[in-house]
């Protein structure tokens, strides 16, 4: 099976103490994933992560089929980066890496997923059809 690599890079025009935290606070995340993913946490939500925290969630990534995850937070490096990856969820292997760094007009925000699909033949298709 294959490693995929997803990376995502965004101009954010603020500051990047104000990016950090904004983006490494769990409470945020329903408001960061598309709406149409319905997504809405199914355990406690603390306010500021930390290394080994595991954030359960629940969302509807794929005609209308809901999926349980579970991600822990794995390094976390303020206000640089951190890391999550899935413990439990659709992927067979998901490591993903947030980096924060000072830029011109603000700070740049780079996302890179590596994953690695379940479903054989199927998980591939999914890759060239629906996630990549």
């Amino acid at each position: 099976m294959k490693l995929y690599r997803l990376r995502r890079v965004q101009k954010l025009s603020i500051p990047m103490e104000d990016a950090w935290r904004f983006f490494s606070s769990p409470l945020n995340l329903p408001t960061i994933t598309p709406p149409w993913m319905k997504f809405r946490n199914t355990g406690e939500v603390p306010d500021r992560m930390f290394p080994g925290m595991l954030i359960r969630y629940r969302l509807t990534p794929i005609l209308g089929i809901p999926i349980s995850w579970i991600t822990e937070i794995t390094h976390v490096d303020p206000p640089h980066s951190f890391v999550d990856e899935q413990r439990f969820g659709p992927y067979r292997f998901w490591h993903h890496h947030h980096l924060f760094r000072p830029a011109a007009e603000g700070t740049e925000m780079i996302d890179t997923v590596h994953y690695r699909l379940k479903y054989g033949i199927l998980g591939g298709l999914a890759v060239q059809w629906l996630i990549g």
